[in-house]
């Protein structure tokens, strides 16, 4: 008996089908049976589903007569089925990887409930993913498993059946089937949660829910929209049955109106001829169903009296009233916000003409992300070394909370923002600022870059389209004009830069002064920096931080962090650092912690015991805290044919070379990541990139900018003396009892 039965109704969904099969059957667990069901499609569903079936012995292919619809093609699925669980899936619908395996562990670790509720994530025709919103309502924290009546807010998630995982004995004892008409769903998950003696949750993503541009069933004109009173009569009826769940009458009559006005309030389901009649049986439902004790919220009161006594005018004049209001406020706000640009630029002109302040300096990193970076560390020099200059750093409202206390907090498009533009003498930054600046005579633009130059960058872009996008090279050299100053962390940056980004500005060879923190911190700094986190003591910390892929329309994570972790054993965490522009976490899981928001790197680097990376500058700041480094190159010829490389990483590496996931997995499983091997070539890299971050990178910077100490500067302390603080596990031997792949596998350190 397999533990899963994955039940699959198919009808007109051929060209989604196969990726929806290939999803189940790929499956790192692969305990299941999946079931098939060709809803007499009159596309080729039918013979992918044989074909499928012929290949894989746990695929059981039905064929029905004629098109039943979605859900007694799901019941046909579940008579067949043999599995402890039940799985239903839609077949424009995909299972993310490893989904059954966190699916098995949770329903062994919560007793074997009843039902288990899992997580999606809305995958729309670009191929973003955006994670349910009420994702909150899955927390696995508390007892398990539970009642419904224990979490109630469990019915604040979408109420449908393919997010669940339901035990197979609780569903035919209660001779629980699915209805026919549209909606099914509602008359299945209601009674089932509310019978349901334990449920449990995972706090995963499982399914990728396609929202698909065109032949979504609900997005359907027509009048089988009606079939939504008889399902809510069949959840009422089941009620009725039961008199022990009363107490849920008036929740469920509440999410009933909701769901009668949000079906009457989209445009793309009613035909317009039927809105009345569908509003005057959303009446008689409500008096035939009413619950005393029912709270509505304030904000919804409005809209259920509309529902509740049928006002099919007064709803539509409404409608209409409030569409014209949220146009009109529009275009109010349009014309605020170009009298407010208008007004600003008159105000940044009139500040351009008042004398320039000797004593103020404004600074912003990554397009006024937060505070950081090189500029970050800048402003904190300026505070000590240059005490007579008051500084300001300009960031968005939601990065406003990472500036530290002491300089000025700035948002851009105010006033004071202009002003600090216009009129401070030193202007820090690790990109341009607004392409509007006018930079005046005396003016002193430090640009600090953020990173050492492994991928093209500049004017190199031009014969990179794909990375390049809309990038516009003129206004790309106006800015670099503005330049006084670049900071370089080695001379393979210096030569870089000097290319790329020609102008007449100096280069500083000084090192990062982001850097600086790793010669000065301190073992306690790092246990610190490690308990904030929440990294387990004894536990070896992996910071995984990849880089941007530019050649993709959307971000998608090129390693399984759940698997690799997994294989790991329990003694390894990866701290997960996705690039700003991803937009999601990189993973998840109890030994993933995420990491992305944080908002300094340096102290991610010094709480991990080792980095993995890809394309990332961010391993020429890592390998100054002389700790491990392992690269993984996977898709190294699409990215160097995609972005242009300046060297053959895999020639020239920090460290392990890992060309496949299994292949990084291995380097750790036995220890070829802190082997002699990979010190030699950290060695090697540090001796080429390294030269200059020494920990003095920022005092340089300020005794020569703005002290105007141009000579007699504190030498280059050489490799071999400095001494970055250790890793946490330095010295120590965490590594219990790896799992050894099956088969050995070759693990590339340098080709």
């Amino acid at each position: 008996m397999p533990r899963f039965s994955v039940i699959v109704p198919a009808y007109k969904v051929q060209a989604y089908l196969s990726e929806c099969l290939d999803s189940v059957l790929s499956q790192s667990y692969d305990d299941l049976e999946l079931i098939a069901v060709d809803d007499c499609s009159p596309d080729a569903c039918g013979a992918l589903i044989d074909e499928y079936a012929a290949r894989d012995e746990r695929v059981k292919a039905v064929h029905l007569a004629e098109n039943q619809g979605l859900g007694r093609a799901r019941n046909a699925g579940m008579a067949l089925a043999t599995g402890d669980y039940l799985v239903f899936l839609d077949s424009d619908d995909t299972l993310t990887p490893d989904a059954l395996r966190a699916v098995a562990d949770r329903i062994k670790e919560t007793g074997e409930p009843d039902v288990l509720v899992y997580d999606y994530a809305r995958t729309d025709w670009t191929g973003e993913a955006k994670r349910n919103k009420m994702a909150a309502q899955l927390t696995e924290k508390g007892p398990v498993p539970f009642r419904l009546e224990d979490r109630p807010g469990l019915l604040k998630v979408v109420m449908v059946a393919w997010n669940k995982a339901y035990r197979r004995e609780f569903v035919e004892a209660n001779a629980f089937r699915f209805p026919p008409g549209y909606y099914e769903d509602t008359p299945w998950t209601y009674p089932v949660l509310m019978a349901a003696e334990s449920i449990a949750t995972l706090d995963r993503v499982c399914v990728h829910y396609r929202q698909r541009r065109q032949g979504n069933i609900l997005s359907t004109v027509s009048r089988r929209h009606f079939d939504i009173f008889d399902q809510y009569n069949r959840v009422f009826a089941f009620l009725d049955e039961r008199p022990a769940l009363a107490r849920w009458r008036p929740v469920l009559y509440r999410r009933m109106i909701d769901h009668f006005s949000t079906v009457f309030t989209k445009r793309d389901r009613l035909p317009r001829g039927a809105r009345a009649e569908f509003l005057r049986q959303a009446r008689a439902h409500c008096r035939r169903h009413r619950a005393p004790g029912v709270r509505v919220p304030l904000r919804s009161q409005l809209r259920h009296g509309l529902v509740r006594y049928g006002l099919h005018r007064t709803f539509r004049t409404l409608q209409l009233a409030m569409s014209a209001r949220r146009r009109t406020l529009k275009a109010a706000h349009k014309l605020t916000r170009a009298l407010k640009a208008v007004v600003l630029q008159l105000h940044y002109r009139i500040q351009l003409r008042l004398p320039l302040r000797r004593d103020r300096a404004v600074f912003a990193a990554y397009w006024n992300r937060g505070y950081g970076c090189n500029p970050g560390a800048l402003e904190e020099a300026f505070r000590t070394h240059a005490p007579h200059i008051r500084t300001a750093w300009i960031a968005h409202p939601e990065h406003q909370h990472t500036i530290p206390p002491g300089p000025r907090r700035l948002r851009p498009g105010t006033f004071a923002y202009w002003t600090a533009l216009a009129r401070s003498t030193y202007l820090v930054n690790n990109v341009n600022f607004d392409r509007r600046l006018k930079k005046r005579p005396g003016q002193v633009f430090v640009q600090t870059q953020h990173g050492t130059p492994l991928k093209h960058m500049g004017l190199d872009l031009q014969e990179r389209p794909a990375a390049s996008g809309d990038m516009d090279f003129e206004e790309l050299l106006r800015g670099v004009d503005k330049w006084d100053y670049v900071l370089s962390a080695n001379r393979h940056t210096t030569l870089t830069w000097e290319r790329v980004y020609p102008g007449r500005y100096t280069t500083l060879e000084y090192g990062y002064p982001r850097n600086d923190i790793f010669q000065r911190a301190t073992s306690a700094d790092v246990a610190r920096i490690r308990s904030s986190l929440g990294i387990p003591r004894g536990t070896v910390a992996l910071l995984y931080a990849p880089t941007h892929r530019d050649h993709r329309r959307t971000q998608h994570p090129v390693v399984d962090l759940d698997r690799v972790v997994r294989r790991l054993g329990p003694r390894f965490v990866i701290l997960a650092r996705a690039h700003y522009s991803h937009g999601r976490p990189l993973g998840d899981g109890p030994r993933i912690i995420d990491v992305s928001d944080h908002p300094s790197v340096e102290s991610l680097c010094l709480a991990s015991d080792a980095l993995i990376t890809d394309y990332s500058s961010i391993m020429f700041d890592y390998a100054n805290l002389d700790r491990p480094i392992v690269v993984h190159t996977e898709d190294w010829e699409v990215y160097e044919a995609a972005r242009g490389i300046y060297f053959d990483l895999r020639d020239f590496p920090p460290g392990a070379v890992a060309r496949t996931e299994d292949e990084l997995i291995d380097v750790f499983a036995t220890g070829h990541w802190r082997g002699s091997r990979s010190n030699q070539l950290r060695a090697a890299f540090r001796e080429r990139f390294c030269p200059y971050d020494d920990g003095r990178a920022a005092r340089r910077v300020v005794r020569h900018v703005v002290l105007g100490e141009t000579e007699g500067l504190s030498p280059f302390v050489p490799l071999a003396e400095r001494h970055p603080v250790p890793a946490a596990m330095s010295g120590r031997t965490p590594l219990a009892t790896v799992p050894q792949p099956s088969r050995p596998l070759p693990v590339t350190e340098s080709r």
